[in-house]
Order: C-alpha cells, then sequence, then structure tokens
C-alpha cells in the first residue's frame, strides 16, 4: 500500500509529527512524507492512503494548505483513504481565558482539512486528530511524536485491513458473476 503525507509547518512542529507518522506507518506501508513546497499532483498516482497536515492558524489550515485543497482535482481522490491532522494550541497551557474560549469555539484545522478530502472523494476512516503544542511557536508536549507514531500505526493497519476488505469484495463479487 502506497501512503502519502502531505503536510505544511511555519515553526517546525508540524513537520516533526510528519515525521513521526511517516515512522509509524513504514511497518505497513510504502510512505513518503512532502511538504506542500515540494508536492505535486504527480505525486498522488497510485496512492491508496493521503495523510495531510498543517498548523492550525486562525482556526483553519495554512493558505497553502488551504489552496493545495482547493486545486485538488473535483473526485481525484475517489478510492483514496484519506485522514487529517493538526497541531494546535494545548488549552491546558494556555493562561489566557480569552484565546481559550476563541479556541474551544474556532475549531482546528485537521476538521477543514479533513472534510474538503471528502468532498475531494476521499473516504475518511478516522477522525481528524490534533497534536498539542505549548506555545504559538511550540515546543510540542513531550508525549506528542510516540502519540504521532501510534497514531500513523493504527491508521496504516485500519488502511491496510479496509484495502484488503475492498479487494476480497470486489473479488467476491467478480467469482459470482
Amino acid at each position: 500500500m502506497k501512503t502519502l503525507i502531505v503536510y505544511d509547518s511555519v515553526f517546525g512542529n508540524t513537520a516533526k509529527i510528519a515525521m513521526a507518522i511517516c515512522q509509524g506507518c513504514t511497518m505497513y506501508s510504502e510512505v513518503s512524507a512532502l511538504g506542500i513546497n515540494e508536492f505535486t499532483f504527480s505525486k498522488l498516482s497510485d496512492v491508496k492512503l493521503l495523510i495531510v497536515g498543517s498548523p492550525t492558524r486562525g482556526f483553519r489550515p495554512t493558505p497553502a494548505i488551504g489552496n493545495f485543497l482547493k486545486h485538488l482535482p473535483e473526485q481525484k481522490l475517489n478510492g483514496v483513504l484519506v485522514a487529517a491532522f493538526d497541531t494546535r494550541l494545548s488549552l491546558k497551557h494556555c493562561n489566557s481565558g480569552f484565546i481559550r474560549f476563541i479556541v474551544k469555539n474556532g475549531g482546528y484545522a485537521a476538521n477543514n482539512i479533513s472534510s474538503k478530502l471528502v468532498a475531494k472523494g476521499g473516504e475518511n476512516f478516522m477522525p481528524p486528530e490534533g497534536f498539542l503544542v505549548t506555545g504559538e511557536e511550540g515546543p510540542l508536549l513531550e508525549s506528542e511524536i510516540k502519540r504521532a507514531q501510534k497514531w500513523a500505526e493504527t491508521i496504516s493497519e485500519k488502511a491496510g485491513e479496509r484495502l484488503s476488505e475492498y479487494q476480497t469484495s470486489n473479488t467476491d463479487h467478480y467469482e459470482t458473476n
């Protein structure tokens, strides 16, 4: 199974999470991670699992990830399993009640990314995930790298199972016709 991770990073935290996700996926698939500036649509060829991540900036992904999602051709992700992640401020580490209120009510980048990937034909089979930073510029909470690797292992394993189910059901369909 070919897996592609596409991400943007402002302060380096999302890049660290993307690399941890890449490591977590390696036991179940052929995987590569690309910063959004390295991405071209041809890289989606033969991809079965696409994972997209961004820091949360103003309750949504970075403009570069937003642009990628906007220009992704309609139905380009048909037959592709998709997952989304973001880096976000840990509300526990935020001293401002106002910011906590705004963040809680404004949302996060991963939800936005996920809905746009589905709108382009992708199948979202895992809820979007957020990885925590202690301040606007980070750093990541100490446990987040390991948590990202574990999340990726789970996603990759479930994606492999899901694709096996598809292959089995398609084989069964052809054998009964």
